[in-house]
């Protein structure tokens, strides 16, 4: 009667070659690959947009505002910034005519300001989204996420 191989014959190989194929997925013979820097990352708060100054779901990491009125149009135009609860928020308006803000906040608070470039801080004390408008013409300017 002709004699079989033992299993171990055949076994052994088969798992030699596999705990050498796993044996190299993790070796140290691969480089290192270095981290991104911080210029190469890219930010969770950004969204693409045709226009990012015009875009009302953009999220900027800072709290100052530069807001530009000329021509009867804001610049930006509902932006979002972010903001801290109980922090100021410095806002610098330059505009060709005087005018007025208003911040939809608990208290309510109003920014007047004049031709040329003038500077004003409002400060939040719940969190949330609070919207800054100007009535005339009727817009949403900034919406200021406070946390």
């Amino acid at each position: 009667m002709p004699r079989r191989p033992a299993r171990t014959t055949v076994v052994a190989p088969l798992l030699l070659v596999m705990a050498l194929g796993l044996g190299a997925c993790g070796g140290e013979d691969e480089p290192d690959t270095p981290a991104p820097s911080p210029t190469e990352t890219s930010s969770a708060t950004e969204s693409p947009s045709d226009s990012p100054s015009e875009s009302p779901t953009e999220t900027t990491p800072e709290a100052d505002i530069a807001l530009t009125f000329e021509g009867g149009a804001w610049t930006p135009n509902g932006v979002r910034v972010e903001g801290t609860v109980g922090e100021p928020v410095t806002i610098e308006i330059t505009s060709d005519t005087a005018g007025e803000l208003h911040v939809h906040s608990t208290p309510e608070q109003e920014i007047a300001y004049g031709t040329g470039t003038s500077t004003h801080e409002v400060t939040i004390e719940s969190p949330g989204v609070v919207e800054i408008e100007a009535h005339d013409p009727d817009t949403v300017v900034v919406q200021l996420e406070v946390r």
